[in-house]
């Protein structure tokens, strides 16, 4: 199984993926935990140029670097591991994508969808998890753990656009993505909601 968690900053998709991978564990299964970017070894240089750069980016050279670490690392962790029969289950996939480049950068649609498929070699995830928060929540939370990265400190607007392409993405494909919408839950509350609807996906 091919599980990603997505949504805006501090939403807690980290928290959770550490959780669920557990859960499977203790079940008898074998789980690589992974995340973009920054999944393997050229994953973590392209993440410190991504995350961590001070200055401007251009939009298009911005989106190139995703597009490099997700060819990477689908073809050297994701693919390998899935073919091996083991569960992967990933921060951040082809979702954030959509949602920081169309949705907060504002680039073509056609373009980002188009390389989201080359990259990723065509793989999709079986099952998404959308843990939705409003971005000033979202970026309160993130402040508290540090310092902001480059997209924290992007403003206000920015990651409103980048929650509604999420939402909208969520509503587009429902089977897919479970969309859990910000309520202020126990960190434990929600994630018996989502090894539920694992157990029920893939019949554990």
């Amino acid at each position: 199984m091919f599980i990603t968690f997505e949504g805006p900053e501090g939403c807690g998709k980290s928290t959770h993926s550490q959780l669920l991978k557990t859960y499977l564990e203790n079940k008898g299964l074998v789980v690589v935990q992974t995340r973009e970017p920054g999944g393997t070894p050229l994953g973590v240089k392209l993440r410190a140029i991504l995350l961590e750069k001070s200055g401007p980016i251009d939009q298009l050279a911005e989106a190139s670097l995703f597009f490099a670490d997700r060819a990477e690392h689908v073809a050297g962790v994701i693919l390998p591991a899935l073919k091996s029969g083991k569960c992967v289950i990933c921060d951040r996939f082809l979702d954030s994508t959509l949602a920081y480049q169309i949705g907060g950068r504002g680039l073509p649609e056609d373009l980002i969808r188009f390389m989201n498929m080359e990259a990723s070699f065509g793989v999709r995830p079986d099952l998404t998890f959308l843990l939705d928060i409003p971005p000033e929540v979202g970026l309160e939370r993130a402040k508290n753990k540090g310092a902001a990265d480059r997209f924290e400190r992007e403003g206000m607007a920015f990651h409103t656009r980048v929650r509604e392409k999420y939402l909208a993405l969520a509503a587009d494909d429902p089977e897919r993505i479970k969309l859990f919408p910000f309520e202020n839950l126990p960190i434990d509350l929600v994630q018996t909601k989502i090894r539920s609807i694992v157990d029920e996906k893939f019949g554990n």
